[in-house]
């Protein structure tokens, strides 16, 4: 009871700490900027892992906003927040898999140079916001799942980079499905993680249970 209790304090601290809100707002900043250039980019490249990491930078965006709006309320409307954000990332997933499968049958050829330049630049943005977000890991679901999110762009931004070699190299769109289809894949994983930490988090809840 005494860990459980202590716990809750941290994590109280964390979200009311000036650090996490103002790692939140450099996030927001530059999730809202890349989401705008990849989607730009993306049209004009006929790319669909670059236009898939453009929704996801836009879903990040909306997500801190989110996460800025809650923190510092009771743990049952953080844990509502997430729930809403892995539904969303779910969602996100289910879409991408949609959409890579209608590319694949248009068979359309992505522009190599464009996928790459914009990719190399979406990494250096995400490494630096994961960086940024590192230290909060290991908070609540809301937290939890705002990590997830820029550890999950990182890495599929390394995949866009390499689908770009890949485009480049055979001269098909391969490559560039491929990396839609894991993109989906860690939208699926993360937003079925952050549901299942959520819901945990709102059956523990005292308040929620009080209220019955």
């Amino acid at each position: 009871m005494a860990g459980h209790c202590c716990h809750a304090n941290d994590d109280a601290k964390a979200i009311n700490d000036k650090r996490w809100r103002r790692a939140l707002w450099t996030a927001l900043v530059v999730n809202a900027s890349m989401f705008a250039l990849e989607m730009f980019a993306g049209v004009a490249a006929d790319s669909r892992a670059l236009l898939a990491d453009a929704l996801d930078f836009f879903a990040d965006a909306a997500n801190y906003a989110i996460s800025l709006a809650v923190a510092g309320m009771a743990l049952a409307w953080r844990a509502r927040a997430a729930l809403f954000k892995g539904v969303t990332l779910l969602a996100l997933g289910v879409w991408v898999l949609v959409s890579t499968a209608s590319a694949a049958y248009a068979g359309t050829l992505p522009h190599a140079e464009t996928m790459g330049v914009i990719g190399v630049m979406a990494l250096i943005a995400n490494v630096v916001v994961a960086l940024l977000l590192y230290r909060f890991r290991s908070g609540d679901a809301n937290m939890r799942s705002v990590w997830i999110c820029s550890r999950n762009d990182a890495i599929g931004n390394v995949a866009v980079v390499a689908a770009a070699a890949g485009v480049f190299g055979t001269g098909t769109a391969w490559p560039d499905l491929l990396v839609a289809a894991i993109l989906a894949t860690l939208g699926i994983s993360g937003g079925l993680q952050i549901i299942a930490q959520a819901r945990g988090e709102l059956r523990r809840d005292p308040a929620l249970h009080a209220a019955e």
